[in-house]
């Protein structure tokens, strides 16, 4: 979709401050629409600068009701009209006022009255929204219809004076608030006037029982905020006296409501605000729910850590007590794997993550190995590359394929003259790459993985097809033997 720049790109004034000013309109315009139950389109001046009478506009930005029927079934954006065309406008960008008083006009089976609004930054008007509405819905509106409009006309005001959007606003329309979800309005004292039929049902779920107009908002909240610290409750009513643009948040047994504060400005002065609810006790809900699974499987992956250590202990105890010393090394084979998969599961078990930090999987697979080598003072290990996060499906086979590979190395590659070993990893696209490399006395001719009988090895090769969806290769060549192994990391 192409962007206000692209619209108006070699034919407006705009600097890129201002068309930013535009793009901050645009997002939070959709309240601006659905309070005054109007079609909103923006319009930006054809022009070489300010001071040139304008060829035309072009339309950069249209917004629909969620509160009423759209009068435009089709997108105008991108539509041009040349000065002259339509006076309400020029109006507006010439007179840097509001033009309201307008006659319906027909338009299809319609009669819609438009008004203009400037876009001001500091003394320029950098483009006119026009506001289209069905006047048949305007002759006897309702209480909540005629706050709405007198709140969208003071915040079009607010447009035409530079004040809105909020300068700073940051993240708080993130997600924006919905007029339909509640709406309260506030004088000056921060005392509410008008509260809408959603918000009457929102502040009866937490537990008011009385009408809520002619009381102080801030207290109010504050009451219902029962499961809040007290320190915390007065922020609350702090926060929602209406003085400045706010987010806050009360909870208790009845829900959790989340208040948008807005103030409303004329010339300078606060004349009041209004304030949007909306009901977060289903998202928060969630989110507990997630932060105990989270936890929970945190306190999982502990437990299985404890009790591979745990097996883990006592087949060391039952190998030294074996007196057959094949048998012993068996054990200690085994023991030294359920050492790899319990190191996946303690790591998973200290973050936060569903990831696992596997750089640090491998200084400690490395670490555990050389503890075993008899030569483990004269070995050098040469690593580069890095893993990053692997999920934990790839996390536990991959282990265990590095420490057979690994051991097999010290064992055999090492035993006698080597001095070397090697860990290189790297990423091409979707794929890692990992070669364990030694410098040792390497295979024995017409050696052949697929028919070795290496217990080690048929374990690498059985999780590296199976679990890693991999290949592995072994080559030596006269200066070293390197293992190497390719798997998708997806």
């Amino acid at each position: 979709m192409a962007s206000i720049e692209d619209y108006v790109q070699g034919r407006s004034s705009l600097s890129p401050d201002q068309i930013h000013r535009l793009r901050e309109l645009v997002a939070d315009w959709q309240l601006l629409s659905d309070l005054s139950f109007a079609d909103l389109i923006l319009w930006v001046p054809l022009r070489k600068d300010f001071k040139s009478w304008p060829t035309g506009y072009v339309a950069v930005a249209h917004i629909r009701p969620t509160t009423a029927a759209t009068l435009f079934p089709h997108d105008v954006i991108g539509d041009e009209i040349s000065y002259g065309a339509r006076p309400h406008i020029d109006q507006a960008l010439s007179g840097a006022e509001i033009v309201r008083d307008t006659q319906p006009e027909a338009m299809g089976e319609f009669m819609v009255k438009e008004e203009t609004i400037p876009v001001m930054v500091g003394d320029q008007v950098i483009g006119v929204i026009s506001r289209h509405r069905n006047s048949e819905l305007m002759r006897q509106p309702s209480r909540l219809e005629l706050n709405y409009r007198e709140i969208a006309h003071n915040l079009y005001r607010m447009i035409a004076e530079g004040t809105f959007p909020y300068p700073d606003a940051g993240s708080l329309f993130d997600p924006a608030p919905r007029v339909g979800d509640g709406l309260i309005r506030l004088d000056v004292n921060g005392v509410i006037s008008y509260a809408s039929p959603n918000s009457r049902s929102a502040f009866s779920r937490l537990g008011w029982v009385s009408e809520v107009e002619g009381h102080v908002l801030g207290d109010v909240a504050q009451s219902l905020a029962r499961v809040r610290p007290d320190a915390h409750e007065e922020t609350i009513a702090l926060g929602l006296t209406g003085k400045a643009l706010k987010r806050v948040e009360i909870e208790n047994v009845g829900g959790t409501i989340d208040f948008t504060v807005l103030p409303l400005m004329r010339s300078g002065d606060r004349i009041g605000a209004i304030v949007m609810l909306n009901n977060v006790t289903e998202l928060r809900r969630r989110e507990r729910e997630l932060v105990t699974k989270d936890a929970t499987i945190r306190e999982i992956h502990h437990r299985v850590k404890n009790n591979l250590q745990t097996v883990s202990a006592l087949l060391r105890l039952q190998a030294r007590r074996i007196e057959d010393p094949g048998a012993s090394a068996a054990l200690n084979e085994a023991v030294r794997r359920i050492a790899s998969i319990a190191l996946v599961h303690e790591t998973l078990s200290s973050s936060r993550d569903s990831s696992v930090a596997f750089d640090d999987v491998l200084d400690s697979l490395v670490t555990h190995a050389l503890e075993l080598s008899p030569r483990m003072n004269e070995l050098r290990i040469d690593r580069t590359g890095s893993f990053g996060s692997l999920e934990p499906r790839i996390a536990t086979p991959l282990a265990l394929v590095i420490t057979e590979l690994i051991h097999n190395a010290l064992e055999h590659g090492l035993a006698q003259e080597g001095l070397a070993l090697g860990i290189h990893v790297s990423s091409v696209a979707s794929e890692l790459s990992v070669t364990i490399s030694d410098d040792g006395v390497g295979f024995p001719e017409g050696f052949d993985i697929a028919t070795s009988p290496n217990l080690g090895l048929q374990i690498v090769r059985t999780l590296t097809e199976n679990e890693l969806r991999g290949t592995l290769s072994l080559v030596t060549d006269e200066k070293e033997t390197r293992a190497v192994l390719l798997f998708p990391n997806v």
